[in-house]
């Protein structure tokens, strides 16, 4: 047998790096854990403490409840204290920690007393959250080491256990993960005799607390079994440090797929117990863990007070840590089994049974339906643990909880009318048709009532219709006897199969509602993505967002963003109603510099009425979501949270598209700025040398007295000077013109012109340039009159000969000819030179394009630039091609009507 090297798992190794970067950036938390109070948490707290400050660390004192020990007084003493927060509520004064201070001393330890403490969320200036441990997860995600103290039984997971054992339910608890995630734990321990001493002694509480103490919570089995939860607890910590160190270290055990299993809860009194459950499972076992709750049709009948203890349910679960999942089936059971099989899940924990003896035969429980359905997968039956305290809830609750929904008796008015319906088709029916068929109208009607009016109504229908068909149609009719005994089992069937076809089709309906609802969810996710993806702007996603996200939740929304500051701006007062004008910015902005949801059913400012969801992108936050919804229930449900989470993530995705397709388009023109900047340069620079050279030697001959000229001499350097000057204005005025037309700020000031005229002048401008060329123009006299403007036609004109008379040799004839074309005017300038260079001819009319470009032809390449930009200025067309017979032709057309 060969020896195998066995490596560690590389997602394990993965995530364990992962964990290392982020903790590298974040504060260390140190947590002194205890069974109960008195055990010496704060003391011993404090002497380290002052054993860090003698060591030169800089240690802070944030929040310290000394209870009126002496002790713990003078371990304060000369130690650096953060003066406390005073907050009002209902006109007294509570001192508490003060989160602003601590994050603006910063000091490297901060020492917070009473982890689980909750904050009064409703006094006055309102704290930023409503518990101690969020103070304290946001000092250590500002890099500051916070030291803190906290008792077994404020530990979330272990809250109903301790319960159980003192009768006393802590309301106060932290999260298990807070527990999990602090770097050090110090285990302060106390026998339960000395513990009981100090507690008589006065050293735990004052003298008037001290009988209630020891009567309700301070006995010893009590502290014996908290004692052994602590150490069990740090136990269970210890040994996941060294399982995750064997993990990382080279060489260990490799470690077996990961266990995954189902917690499924309802909304009973058993529910929170499970997940608590679930949580030590998970815990202990190492496993992923999902809760699941299943959208039966008999949930949808439940009251709001139970809709709303689920709600409750899965966000405690999600709290613990796990993975909520809401399903929809016919019975939990089969939705359940059916899940497990798909998350290859390999436990399923249910709650005890609820149906015994000849309910259980008639209909099984989940636990025994899922033994039967759920073949290879382990199924943990948690008992219900009867405490006291659930026992007082129980009592103080039974009234709602059995109340169930209210019963609409109206329903139950439409059955008889069903019934009543049927006897008569029947009556119609029985001279000409057989028994049977009157019994299958029947079984219509109770199908009928179960898709319509529900379970309750329809199972009446059932049974009203078997006795209307026993007493109206069976002999003896108008009698509830039967003369027959065969009837009676026609009656047993008829009432079997219209009670079970009642209650599939009630079901059926119920289903088709849950799934209508989440297609609907679906769908409208799916509309705002496409509408957002064919959206341009900011302002047209933030319209989208708002739209859509008011719809699908039923509430009022709002979009606010940051200006240039950082600061998030209100929203804009729009009329529309579904904005959210009244969103608070302050919670926003908190949100925006956190990236953190704030707000309705989070962690952070949760008084707000309203629930805060950060627009976050690969560059950061772009915004802030704020939706103020009619029913709280409609985004606190996990699966809804998560859907509002997917639209706010979906407008995140959108903004940021945009503000990337922004830049793009900012980038894209700044490159072509700076392209055409760099050619104009060039062009220009290289057309201004030329005459520069001539106007800087003709004017130094001019000036130098050395140089011995006679008059016609100088009036030819003159006139050089002048055409030259003349070149370079020509040249800067192109340039300038072009500029102005690419902004569009040239205002068309049309008139009707002729265009004889408009060519006469261009002629008369061009005669010079046009020496040694022969110029035909061909007319006609009934060409109509052009509604232009006559300067600009005038430019293309004189462009256009001028350019014919640079590219072309001495002797070339040059043609100027028009025609009618429609509702235009069809001019064409035309010469047989050289021709068009080789390429497309469309190509001359760009911007510093020259015909050819080694050619010795003066010119800057925009004349014909500047043609076209007048010419489609006017709604008109400019082409150019060579002619057949040689030479090069080009053609443009000019309105003969004035614009509508």
């Amino acid at each position: 047998m060969s020896d195998v090297a066995v490596r560690p798992d590389p997602d394990r190794l993965l995530a364990a790096v992962a964990r290392d970067e982020a903790r590298a950036a974040r504060g260390r938390l140190k947590i002194f854990f205890g069974a109960s109070a008195g055990v010496g948490k704060t003391y011993a707290m404090l002497e380290s403490a002052r054993a860090a400050r003698a060591r030169g660390v800089d240690v802070v004192l944030g929040y310290v409840e000394p209870h009126g020990r002496a002790d713990t007084d003078r371990l304060v003493e000369g130690l650096e204290r953060l003066a406390p927060l005073e907050v009002r509520y209902r006109g007294v004064a509570r001192r508490d920690f003060d989160l602003e201070a601590a994050l603006a001393r910063r000091a490297q330890v901060t020492v917070v007393d009473e982890l689980a403490h909750s904050n009064v969320v409703d006094g006055e200036p309102r704290p930023r959250h409503p518990k101690r441990w969020q103070d304290v997860e946001e000092l250590l995600d500002a890099g500051l080491d916070v030291w803190t103290t906290v008792n077994v039984q404020h530990l979330e997971s272990l809250n109903d256990l301790v319960a159980g054992i003192t009768g006393v339910r802590q309301n106060e608890t932290v999260p298990d993960h807070v527990f999990d995630d602090a770097d050090e734990v110090e285990l302060i321990d106390l026998p339960p005799d000395e513990l009981l001493e100090r507690l008589n002694a006065g050293k735990v509480y004052v003298a008037e607390q001290v009988r209630t103490a020891a009567d309700r919570f301070f006995r010893k089995p009590n502290l014996i079994a908290l004692r052994e939860l602590a150490l069990r607890r740090t136990a269970d910590r210890v040994d996941a440090a060294a399982r995750e160190y064997a993990s990382r270290a080279a060489g260990s055990k490799p470690w077996l797929a990961r266990d995954r299993f189902i917690v499924a809860v309802a909304p009973d009194d058993q529910a929170e117990s499970l997940v608590r459950v679930g949580k030590r499972f998970a815990d202990a076992l190492d496993a992923e863990w999902i809760v699941v709750s299943v959208e039966t049709p008999a949930m949808q009948r439940l009251p709001a007070e139970l809709r709303d203890r689920r709600v409750r349910i899965l966000r405690l679960a999600e709290s613990l840590g796990a993975e909520t999942v809401t399903l929809d089936g016919p019975t939990p059971a089969a939705a359940i089994a059916e899940y497990a099989r798909l998350r290859h899940a390999t436990r399923i924990v249910v709650g005890d049974p609820k149906r015994h003896g000849w309910r259980a035969w008639w209909r099984p429980s989940t636990p025994t339906d899922l033994l039967r359905r759920c073949a290879g997968i382990d199924i943990s039956v948690i008992a219900r643990r009867e405490d006291r305290v659930a026992r007082a809830r129980a009592a103080d609750a039974g009234a709602v909880v059995g109340a169930g929904p209210p019963v609409r008796w109206r329903r139950y008015g439409y059955g008889l009318a069903i019934t009543l319906a049927c006897t008569l088709v029947g009556a119609f029916m029985e001279p000409y048709f057989a028994d049977a068929n009157q019994v299958m109208v029947f079984l219509l009607g109770a199908a009928i009532a179960g898709l319509r009016l529900g379970r309750g109504p329809a199972a009446l229908v059932a049974i009203l219709n078997v006795a209307a068909f026993d007493f109206f149609f069976v002999p003896p009719e108008f009698t509830f006897h039967v003369a027959d005994a065969e009837y009676l089992v026609t009656f047993a069937v008829m009432l079997v199969v219209a009670l079970t076809v009642a209650t599939l089709t009630a079901n059926v309906r119920q289903q088709t509602r849950v799934a209508g609802a989440r297609e609907r969810r679906t769908a409208s996710l799916y509309a705002m993505s496409r509408e957002l993806a064919a959206a341009r702007g900011r302002d047209a996603l933030r319209t989208i967002a708002i739209r859509h996200v008011a719809e699908t939740f039923d509430a009022r929304a709002a979009v606010l963003f940051p200006d240039a500051a950082g600061a998030v701006q209100p929203s804009s007062g729009s009329l529309d109603p579904v904005e959210y004008d009244a969103a608070d910015p302050s919670v926003a902005q908190w949100t925006y510099d956190h990236a953190q949801a704030a707000g309705l059913g989070t962690d952070a400012l949760p008084g707000a009425p309203a629930i805060y969801l950060p627009l976050t992108a690969a560059q950061g936050a772009l915004g802030v979501l704020a939706v103020l919804p009619r029913n709280a229930r409609r985004v606190l449900l996990p699966e809804q949270r998560h859907l509002l989470e997917t639209f706010a993530g979906q407008v995140a995705l959108a903004l940021e598209r945009a503000a990337l397709a922004e830049a793009a388009e900012a980038a894209k023109v700044s490159a072509e700025t700076e392209a055409l900047r760099n050619t104009l340069l060039a062009s220009i620079s290289h057309d201004l040398r030329s005459p520069l050279a001539v106007i800087a030697g003709a004017s130094s001959a001019l000036t130098d007295p050395a140089v011995q000229l006679d008059e016609r001499a100088r009036a030819d350097l003159a006139r050089s000077i002048h055409a030259r000057a003349e070149d370079m204005s020509a040249l800067v005025s192109n340039v300038l013109d072009l500029m102005r037309f690419e902004s569009g700020r040239v205002p068309l000031r049309r008139h009707w012109e002729t265009v004889d005229d408009l060519a006469g002048l261009a002629l008369s401008r061009v005669e010079s340039r046009l020496a040694g060329r022969t110029v035909d123009v061909d007319l006609p006299a009934s060409l109509p009159p052009v509604h232009v403007d006559g300067a600009l036609v005038l430019q293309v004109f004189v462009n256009l000969l001028e350019n014919a008379a640079k590219h072309t040799p001495a002797g070339t004839r040059i043609a100027i000819s028009a025609g009618v074309e429609g509702d235009a005017v069809r001019v064409c300038v035309e010469d047989d030179g050289p021709g068009l260079p080789p390429g497309d001819p469309t190509a001359l009319f760009a911007k510093f394009q020259r015909g050819r470009e080694e050619s010795d032809v003066p010119g800057a390449g925009l004349g014909l630039a500047i043609c076209r930009a007048i010419v489609e200025a006017h709604g008109g067309t400019i082409a150019a091609s060579n002619r057949t017979v040689g030479g090069a032709r080009f053609t443009f057309t000019l309105p003969a009507q004035a614009p509508q």
